[in-house]
């Protein structure tokens, strides 16, 4: 198999033939891409094969396969094999419950740089997240710099890569999960807001925030007043402020 380790726990690998034996053999697949325009036979077997495994690829122009192949005979065909196991929430949810947990999730929407993924990991296994939810596109690449600032704590607690956030929502509420939404549109600071209950709270990107589609499905939007000029925290800064607001009232009970 063609392979070269380019960080501490990641693993590249890269031609049809290796990708499709990964696949095959139950390997946890991060990130997938495809060449634009790949169109052959033992494409199509590798197609086929993300089909049945659940594989999400993406297709790229090749000079970026160029580039993060440094230049190896990648046969337009570049994986990465994740550095953790990742769950499903249908699986990790029912457990919480059969704890006797109060359960907390936490949601992430296109938390993208690795080391705030990294870092907000370390503050939700720090407050007790028992999950964290992540979109299987569009979410950052558990690395090795992840796993790093996340002082470990990656492996951890559970990271749920779902396909869809909106399904994942309604199946959160429908599991009697009150839905909380962090975003500067919220109209309730958060420390007046009741945090006791079972919850998701959702985190957004740096750069717009929580998604409207998930604002609207939310049963509850909360800020974090500021009185300074900059308009918004970091985001794992943010996350660590939410949390452990959740921490403080549940400890007050």
């Amino acid at each position: 198999m063609h392979s070269r380790q380019p960080s501490e726990d990641v693993q590249m690998i890269y031609g049809i033939r290796a990708v499709g034996e990964a696949i095959s053999s139950g390997k946890e697949i991060d990130r997938l891409f495809v060449q634009e325009g790949l169109q052959n036979n033992l494409f199509n077997e590798l197609r086929n094969l993300c089909r049945q495994h659940g594989v999400h690829f993406t297709m790229v122009p090749v000079y970026k396969l160029n580039k993060v192949a440094a230049g190896k005979n990648h046969q337009g065909v570049v994986a990465f094999l994740s550095a953790i196991t990742y769950h499903n929430i249908t699986n990790v949810l029912p457990d919480v419950f059969a704890k006797g947990k109060t359960p907390l999730i936490l949601v992430l929407d296109r938390i993208t740089d690795v080391r705030n993924f990294g870092a907000i990991a370390r503050s939700a296994e720090c407050a007790g997240v028992d999950a964290i939810v992540i979109p299987s596109r569009g979410a950052a690449q558990v690395n090795g710099d992840a796993i790093k600032t996340s002082a470990g704590a990656l492996h951890k607690i559970p990271v749920c890569k779902e396909d869809n956030l909106k399904v994942t929502l309604e199946y959160l509420k429908e599991s009697g999960l009150t839905i909380v939404a962090c975003t500067e549109k919220g109209s309730e600071p958060h420390y007046k807001t009741d945090l006791t209950g079972p919850l998701a709270i959702i985190m957004g990107s740096e750069e717009d925030g929580v998604s409207g589609e998930y604002i609207k499905r939310s049963d509850k939007k909360i800020l974090i007043p500021m009185n300074g000029t900059i308009e918004s925290l970091n985001v794992s800064v943010a996350t660590g402020i939410i949390l452990f607001e959740v921490l403080r009232q549940r400890d007050m009970q």
